[in-house]
């Protein structure tokens, strides 16, 4: 099931002209998580007209960027593990 955010830009891509198929890629496949569908949200709203290669990269650099949160996150968690071990020991 998409969320909201996900069917906003669905739509929205939709609007603005893009193929059908191009709309459902973007939104469906890759920006289908609240934080990745706000973030393409808001490069649409800041940038009126953008070529399906410029959202492409966008779409490719949000990306990176929640695959670099989500691993700073399991590498804190990783320390805190271990941090815990020298602390209290095995």
């Amino acid at each position: 099931m998409a969320s909201e955010r996900t069917d906003e830009l669905y739509k929205l891509l939709l609007g603005r002209g893009y193929p059908k198929e191009f709309c459902a890629e973007i939104a469906y496949k890759n920006m289908n998580t609240d934080y990745t569908a706000t973030r393409m949200l808001g490069y649409l709203y800041r940038v009126s007209d953008p070529r399906i290669e410029d959202l492409v990269d966008e779409m490719l650099a949000i990306l990176s960027d929640r695959d670099a949160i989500i691993q700073k996150k399991e590498m804190e968690h990783a320390q805190a593990v271990i941090n815990e071990i020298y602390r209290n020991g095995l």
